[in-house]
């Protein structure tokens, strides 16, 4: 996807997989690779967990990246482990990459949230949300490491949930990215035009293996979001966002694709190639919409004959920690006329083959007599 030559699945970190990931995941592959970069403890949680920090390359670019900011925001982490695998290997790229910057990734910035699988931190507070008024430890911990590092950039890394779709199309957004705002008005800051025209780079490399799956985040600004602070502050930010791929639910095939963005992305930075990219290409990327549910039935009527005619019911899956494994437990979101939506999974009753499954369907059963 970039000027590779070693292949994705040597480079995937095969240790470290699923939804759920937490240092002790990700703590024995930072020992791992400590004889080769340095890895350092930067701070505790809430909880007194290490936070910890990698640093790669020696280069005078300065890239900074932090992944689970929220908890429960894990396929990032993912990728950043497969990109340190691709620093540590002898890809050509690999050491140009390290030769033009020096990057900084915390893996998991919230441990806590991380174990609980929860958004929050453990006094229940979005760290996102936390940029003004640092707050909490870990909050105190990033921007530590912010001002003392004074990047030239900075990588923001997230999931975002299933219910995405890119403009008015039945398809996923699997990534979405966002240059985020500087001021109320939403100019375009010579830093933010930067984000952008990253942004495009990578685009550019996602659409010839998604094309129309790459979306758009709001851009509605608020500077206690981590991204609109920093850019506040003139460092091209990039907010990445992991979606849903279809049949993907454990994110690993988006985690391909959020660890070759990362890797585009780095690439333009070292080659500096940014203004090769045009910000107009930026705002051509479609917007998210909300359009999707995990299940959408129709004409659910003819599976539970006391609904109106014509009801469709759209069920979203509620992700749940069991022991050490995340559950996706159905749910119905909504009932009734669900024109225009869209549906990961589509069972039409009015098909009989469709409605002979459902009927199969325990958890769909008891859903539908509970609501």
């Amino acid at each position: 996807m970039s000027e590779l030559k070693t292949d994705y699945n040597q480079i995937k970190e095969k240790a470290v997989t699923g939804r759920y990931v937490t240092n002790k995941d990700v703590f024995p592959f930072l020992n791992k690779v400590a004889k080769d970069f340095p890895v350092e403890k930067i701070g505790t949680s809430v909880l007194s967990k290490d936070i910890k920090i990698i640093t790669l390359g020696t280069g005078k670019k300065k890239v900074l990246m932090w992944s689970q900011m929220h908890g429960n925001e894990s396929t990032t982490t993912k990728a950043v482990l497969d990109f340190i695998n691709l620093l540590n290997s002898s890809d050509e790229l690999a050491s140009f990459i390290k030769d033009n910057c020096t990057i900084k990734i915390i893996p998991i910035l919230n441990p806590d949230g991380a174990e609980a699988y929860t958004r929050v931190n453990a006094n229940a507070i979005d760290l996102n949300r936390d940029a003004q008024d640092r707050s909490q430890p870990e909050s105190i911990v990033l921007r530590s490491v912010y001002d003392s590092f004074k990047p030239d950039y900075c990588f923001n890394l997230h999931d975002q949930r299933t219910i995405f779709n890119t403009a008015a199309i039945a398809k996923p957004a699997t990534v979405s990215f966002l240059a985020p705002a500087h001021d109320q008005e939403r100019n375009i800051s010579a830093t933010r035009a930067i984000s952008m025209q990253i942004i495009v780079a990578m685009n550019s490399m996602l659409q010839k293996h998604i094309p129309g799956q790459v979306g758009r985040y709001d851009d509605g600004f608020n500077s206690n979001c981590v991204g609109d602070a920093f850019q506040m502050l003139n460092t091209p930010t990039i907010l990445f966002e992991s979606g849903h791929y279809p049949e993907d639910y454990k994110r690993e095939k988006t985690r391909e694709y959020i660890y070759n963005s990362i890797v585009k992305g780095v690439e333009v930075i070292a080659k500096n190639t940014i203004k090769e990219y045009s910000i107009d290409d930026y705002t051509a990327i479609p917007e998210n919409n909300k359009l999707f549910y995990d299940i959408l039935i129709t004409n659910a009527d003819e599976l539970d004959t006391a609904l109106p005619k014509n009801t469709s019911i759209g069920i979203l899956f509620k992700e749940t920690l069991e022991g050490n494994e995340i559950k996706f437990i159905p749910n119905i979101e909504k009932k009734g006329d669900l024109t225009g939506f869209y549906g990961h999974k589509v069972y039409n009753c009015l098909n009989s083959n469709d409605l002979e499954t459902l009927k199969k369907q325990k958890e769909v059963i008891k859903l539908l007599k509970k609501g």
